[in-house]
């Protein structure tokens, strides 16, 4: 076994199931590995911004890594943004990137690619990754190898290996498999149960928050019935949107602050006993918030530790918190979850589309057909999936980098199988929107809905004035059918129905609906939003 070999069946061993990549000169010999040893599905990108959000997304939907392979330098560099993304948002991306040989290191000239030195690739994403190695010795690549994924599991956060291209066909062992589950104090995790469920039992008004790391951890079915169990009202933050979807627990909503429902805002910040449970103290979850939460009020089991108040248990995995609180109670009277009123019954007439129309437009789809998983872009598209009924859910909700949705669209129909939704706004499809002409290829058909208003209209929405918000007016439905797919176009309520009745039937390839909205038009959410941070901004 080679060492590409030995590295590829150690990534299957932790858990990969597949590879999102663009080869280039120093990663030849390893895509040559990947591509012929079948070893893990290989599936190649058309630009490594792509590569990464695929990658993510695709982490996201198994809790577990997904690989994005790239070429030394101009491979590498170009995807700093996406990592730096799933560094923030706590998705366990694995980044290889080929790299220079011995022979590349000893002429003595610059090796192309290379920026300030050899080794900037790497400290670089020391930056944006948990663990990092270079493959340069295969008698101890096996134990860097498992250290690496080890970490990147145990943190859900992206690790970086690169893979010297003279290294990749010496001979190298297997990858050891390392436990991923850490030691707890066990009097420690009791004392932290019986404090926690003290506190909401005292409670008048206690209240459940859930955020990303759930999903990351894979505690969806473990948080289910610890809900059910504590049968208090459970919220999601807003980039925990889509946990829960479906489940049988007294699921209220999505928490906005200002820019959500007044009642749940009232509740949650009002509550005497508020438990965040891996929730990101970040401004999107908490920046609108009408009144400050009291964190003295609140329980916050984060980030490897719980704190209570001024009192904290550090080295405290949430896996094992959630294990120690099923262990201890016992199941309730389960309240069911708020039926919250979703916009349905869309007139098929021939006002104008506004993106409330829009969620109207896909709730009466998913009425009458399955609920389908949403991979949203930044802007208005994703505001607007707040007013979908709750599906899963992937979006770059608290690192805001536009760019994400085509791609993350397609990562997460790779990893899982399923149709996905892609919501999308024009300034971000002219970013990796072009990626679908990949879908022919690996039989991907997903719905796109592309929010075209000629306008980069978050932007604008905090800063009306400048021109440069103002984009080219584009044909997207013509573009989509000139990568492979099916385009239409609706300028009309009436279209917008008959155009998605069109794109649900027909599954042969994708379909792109261009829903033209008219510049300044807003979601009501997004304008509570920016009217909350506008608000936020200059009162501090």
């Amino acid at each position: 076994m080679n060492l590409a070999e030995s590295l590829l069946h150690g990534l299957k061993k932790y858990g990969v199931e597949e590879i999102f990549g663009i080869p280039g000169d120093f990663a030849l010999p390893l895509f040559k590995v990947m591509e012929e040893s079948e070893i893990l599905p290989l599936y190649t990108f058309s630009h490594e911004p792509a590569v990464g959000f695929a990658a993510d997304a695709a982490a996201r939907f198994h809790s577990k890594p997904s690989v994005a392979a790239v070429t030394y330098g101009a491979g590498a560099f170009n995807m700093v943004n996406p990592v730096a993304a799933a560094y923030a948002e706590k998705s366990p991306v694995v980044v290889i990137s080929g790299g220079p040989g011995a022979s590349d290191r000893s002429t003595g000239l610059l090796v192309h690619h290379q920026a300030k030195q050899l080794s900037s690739q790497i400290q670089m994403f020391k930056e944006v990754t948990c663990d990092q190695v270079i493959l340069d010795d295969p008698a101890t690549a096996p134990e860097a190898i498992a250290r690496v994924l080890r970490n990147c599991i145990i943190e859900s956060r992206p690790v970086y290996i690169e893979v010297p291209r003279d290294k990749v066909f010496e001979a190298c062992s297997e990858v050891p498999v390392l436990s991923t589950d850490l030691e707890v104090d066990a009097e420690a995790l009791n004392a932290c149960a019986e404090e926690i469920i003290e506190r909401i039992s005292q409670a008048t008004s206690p209240v459940m928050m859930v955020g990303v790391e759930i999903r990351r951890y894979g505690l969806e079915e473990e948080v289910r019935e610890l809900c059910q169990k504590l049968d208090i009202p459970v919220v999601t933050t807003f980039m925990g949107r889509g946990l829960l979807a479906g489940q049988d627990v007294p699921l209220q909503g999505t928490y906005m602050g200002m820019a959500g429902d007044a009642d749940l805002t009232h509740m949650v910040e009002n509550s005497d006993a508020l438990m965040l449970l891996g929730v990101l103290l970040s401004d999107t979850n908490f920046g609108i918030s009408e009144k400050k939460i009291d964190l003295r009020k609140t329980i916050l089991a984060s980030d490897g530790q719980v704190s209570l108040g001024y009192h904290s248990y550090l080295k405290m995995p949430i896996k094992a918190l959630v294990k120690a609180l099923n262990e201890k109670l016992k199941m309730q009277n389960v309240t069911s979850a708020v039926q919250v009123e979703y916009p349905h019954n869309l007139s098929a007439d021939d006002e104008a589309i506004t993106p409330t129309d829009i969620a109207r437009a896909v709730n009466d789809m998913f009425k009458e057909n399955d609920l389908m998983p949403i991979a949203a872009d930044m802007g208005d598209c994703l505001f607007t999936a707040l007013d979908i009924e709750n599906t899963e859910l992937v979006a770059p909700g608290y690192y805001a980098t536009m760019g994400f949705g085509v791609p993350s669209g397609l990562g997460l129909q790779a990893a899982t199988g399923r149709r996905p939704i892609i919501m999308v706004g024009d300034g971000a499809f002219q970013m990796t929107g072009w990626e679908l002409l990949n879908c022919k290829r690996y039989g991907w058909n997903p719905i796109v809905l592309l929010f075209n208003n000629s306008s980069w209209e978050m932007l604008r929405a905090f800063q009306p004035e400048s021109k440069f918000n103002d984009l080219d007016e584009l044909n997207y439905a013509d573009i989509g059918n000139s990568l492979g797919g099916t385009g239409h176009r609706a300028s009309t309520r009436k279209e917008l129905k008959e155009s998605l009745q069109k794109a649900i039937a027909d599954e042969s390839s994708f379909q792109l609906v261009e829903i033209m909205l008219k510049r300044g038009q807003l979601s009501q959410t997004l304008s509570r939003f920016v009217g909350g941070i506008k608000k936020m901004r200059e009162s501090s």
